[in-house]
C-alpha cells in the first residue's frame, strides 16, 4: 500500500497531509467521502506521465490528515474552503486546474463561484449538487442518530460499511481486492469510527451546495467538465444531467458499467478524459 499523501502541514492548528507529484502546469485533486486521496491512485500517474504537477491532500477530518478530537471543528463542505485555501498558499499555487469527487466537488464548487479568477477548469466525477445527497440509504442510517452509531460494536460497524461501499462500485471484487480494507480500516476502529460520524457523516447537509445552486451557471465562465457513472447508485446520473444543463458551456461524459467510486470502476477511462481536457484547457 502506498499512498500518495507524504507530507503534512499545519493550518489553523489542524495537521493536513498532502503530497505533490510530477512537473508541469498545477492540478489539484479533492476526494469526497467517505475515502481519502488514495481514491486517486490509479488516475495520478497518467496525470503527471502527461505533463502535470499533480496536488492531493485528505481533507481534514479524513484520511491521513488530522482526526479533531473536538467534534465544533468545521469539517463540512463549507468549513473545508478556508482550509483549502490556506493549503494553496502551502503550495504556492495562485490558479489551478481542480478535478473533485463526491463531496469534493461541493468544496469545489463554492471555491470557483468564490474564486473563479483561479479556477483554470474544473472537472467533476459524480459530485454533490443542489439537493442532492444524502441519499435515501444513507438518511436511513442517519435515523438512528449519531451516538448509536459511534457505540456500534467494530464488527458489526465494519460489516455495514463494508456492503455500504460494496454499493459504490460495479466491479466489487476488484474493490474487495484492492481498496476495501483501507477505506474500511480509515472509518473504523478506536479513532475512525467515532471520527467518520463525527466529522463525516454529521455534515452530510444539502444547504452547503443548495446554497450554490443558484450561483452554478457562474461556473461556466471557464472550461467545465462533468464525469459520471451509469451505475451510480448513490448520485443517479439524473443529477448529472440538471448540473450540466446549469452549467453553460460544461461537457458531459457517462461511463457505462461504472459506479459511484467511479475511479475504482474506470479508472483508464476516466484517466483519458482528464488528460485530453487539461491538454484542450491548459
Amino acid at each position: 500500500m502506498t499512498h500518495l499523501v507524504n507530507q503534512h502541514c499545519v493550518i489553523n492548528g489542524h495537521r493536513i497531509a498532502h503530497g505533490v507529484h510530477g512537473d508541469g502546469d498545477p492540478v489539484v485533486l479533492m476526494h469526497g467521502t467517505p475515502s481519502s486521496s488514495y481514491i486517486w491512485r490509479n488516475v495520478l500517474p497518467s496525470l503527471v506521465a502527461a505533463g502535470y504537477k499533480v496536488h492531493v491532500y485528505d481533507l481534514l477530518g479524513f484520511g491521513l490528515s488530522e482526526r479533531p478530537s473536538d467534534p465544533q471543528v468545521d469539517t463540512s463542505v463549507t468549513g473545508q474552503v478556508p482550509i483549502f485555501e490556506a493549503l494553496l498558499k502551502v503550495w504556492g499555487l495562485t490558479d489551478l486546474h481542480v478535478i473533485a469527487h463526491d463531496i469534493g466537488g461541493g468544496i469545489a464548487q463554492r471555491f470557483g463561484i468564490q474564486s473563479p479568477e483561479r479556477l483554470r477548469s474544473l472537472t467533476m466525477i459524480d459530485v454533490v449538487s443542489f439537493d442532492s445527497w444524502p441519499s435515501s440509504r444513507t438518511r436511513q442510517q442517519m435515523q438512528a442518530g449519531l451516538d448509536q452509531l459511534i457505540k456500534a460494536p467494530d464488527t458489526d460497524h465494519r460489516s455495514h460499511f463494508r456492503d455500504w461501499l460494496l454499493s459504490t462500485v460495479q466491479n466489487k471484487a476488484r474493490l474487495t481486492e484492492t481498496a476495501m480494507k483501507i477505506y474500511l480500516d480509515f472509518i473504523s476502529g478506536p479513532v475512525g469510527q467515532g471520527s467518520f460520524f463525527q466529522h463525516q457523516v454529521r455534515h452530510y447537509d444539502p444547504r452547503h451546495t443548495n446554497d450554490m445552486a443558484p450561483r452554478y451557471a457562474e461556473l461556466g465562465q471557464g472550461p467545465v467538465q462533468l464525469i459520471w457513472g451509469a451505475d451510480d447508485a448513490w448520485q443517479v446520473v439524473d443529477w448529472a444531467h440538471r448540473l450540466h444543463a446549469a452549467i453553460p458551456g460544461s461537457q458531459l461524459h457517462v461511463l457505462e458499467d461504472c459506479g459511484h467510486f467511479a475511479m475504482e470502476d474506470q479508472p483508464e477511462q476516466i484517466a483519458a478524459l482528464l488528460v485530453d481536457f487539461l491538454t484542450r484547457n491548459s
